[in-house]
């Protein structure tokens, strides 16, 4: 329906976001959920589009691993042949109604969480998380990071999915968050408590599901030890309530925002599918010992649809433990970028009250026109690759969206309502 104003427009989207009920469903092979991975060698990536010459280091290092991992080349030589080539096809996981962590890439044979809508009915998928150590995500790809993505296949999803079948309706994850945003999470660079109480809610399916007890045992062993595992159920379900949103096809609340490693892009619920990018900005943050900021990757991930949502840095008050971890300060910092946050964002979450926060919802609705006409631009908490492909994380920090296709975007829109921006 075409709406009177963009105020009216975005009360609708609003509307959804706030009704939306994602919850985790089943854990399925991405080519049986994700049509394009069926033919040929096809390649999911985290950001807008791109190609594999303009690809940073580390989503170079994760375009190696998978095409090992998939059998297309048996060494990392054969894999960089065939990049190099155009053997491969690269799609935006934003495209094909997914998001992936850090580089993104996903292969047809990786397990994808699928994330259902309960209220509208749309779906959204994300990869599993790999969990600590040397990973793909963020660029390694020797052999120990190709076996435990064996063990992902062959175990941690198929034990997954089967525990998840015993549930009635699966995992609520608007009802795990609300309890996990109480206790220190924002849900980007904290996850400990959303993963433990995942873990509580998943203990007994786990137990249930007919699976072999020593795969049962080392699922839940997994996931006790992974504080990230729940990023990726986040971004899942990040996906999925904004993509509800953006089915208004009216207004000016940003649906995405997501980096490659060289272009920050972001849509719009009025625009559609239309990409507005930028250049992106280099995180600053805390770094392991040995790496410098000169170590550091430019901004990448489709994990910034947590920053979309309104949890993530735009949430950094409900979790001022993580502020030393990224470099930020303290307390009094944390409740300075929440509530400068707050400036952009057009309503607060009424599901995710924050306790430090006087219970303030967690921002709604992030603005285009206010972004413009503050100059603030959403503060992300993310994770920091070396730039280099093969060496994977070496720090978490902060980084600031650019305000370029912000820009881009509020012009578009002014464009398709006939407005002189």
């Amino acid at each position: 329906m075409k709406y009177n104003s963009v105020n009216e427009a975005n009360a609708a989207v609003i509307e959804r976001l706030k009704a939306a009920r994602p919850h985790w469903v089943d854990v399925k092979t991405a080519h049986e959920v994700i049509p394009e991975l069926r033919e040929g060698k096809v390649l999911l990536h985290a950001g807008p589009p791109i190609t594999w010459e303009n690809m940073t280091g580390p989503m170079q290092g994760a375009v190696l691993g998978a095409a090992m991992l998939e059998g297309w080349a048996s060494n990392e030589d054969e894999a960089r042949a065939l990049a190099q080539s155009g053997g491969i096809r690269f799609m935006p996981c934003h495209d094909v109604k997914a998001v992936g962590p850090m580089g993104g890439i996903t292969s047809r044979s990786m397990p994808v969480i699928v994330m259902e809508n309960k209220v509208h009915g749309n779906v959204s998928y994300c990869n599993l998380n790999e969990g600590i150590g040397k990973v793909m995500r963020f660029g390694a790809y020797d052999e120990s990071v190709l076996e435990r993505h064996r063990w992902m296949i062959k175990v941690l999803g198929p034990v997954l999915s089967a525990a998840l079948k015993t549930m009635k309706d699966g995992v609520d994850v608007t009802s795990l968050m609300a309890q996990a945003i109480t206790m220190g999470d924002e849900f980007h660079q904290r996850n400990i408590a959303a993963s433990a109480l995942l873990l509580r809610t998943m203990a007994v399916p786990i137990m249930e599901s007919g699976c072999d007890p020593k795969d049962c045992q080392d699922v839940a062993g997994f996931l006790a030890r992974t504080d990230q595992f729940f990023l990726n159920v986040m971004m899942a379900y990040g996906k999925c309530v904004m993509d509800a949103g953006a089915e208004v096809g009216e207004g000016s609340i940003v649906t995405v925002m997501t980096r490659n490693g060289r272009d920050f892009g972001i849509r719009i619920a009025g625009t559609g599918n239309q990409w507005f990018t930028a250049p992106v900005n280099t995180p600053v943050g805390l770094f392991f010992t040995g790496y410098t900021q000169e170590d550091a990757n430019p901004d990448i991930g489709d994990s910034a649809i947590t920053e979309t949502y309104g949890v993530g840095g735009a949430s950094m008050v409900a979790a001022p433990g993580v502020t030393r971890f990224v470099g930020a300060g303290g307390f009094a910092d944390a409740l300075r970028v929440s509530d400068e946050m707050q400036e952009i964002y057009l309503d607060s979450n009424p599901m995710l009250l924050i306790p430090g926060w006087d219970f303030q919802g967690a921002p709604l609705g992030l603005d285009v026109r206010r972004v413009v006409e503050t100059g603030i631009t959403p503060l992300i908490n993310t994770g920091i690759a070396h730039r280099l492909p093969g060496i994977g994380q070496v720090g978490a920090g902060t980084v600031r969206a650019p305000l370029a296709c912000f820009v881009e975007g509020f012009e578009a829109l002014a464009k398709e309502l006939g407005l002189n921006a």
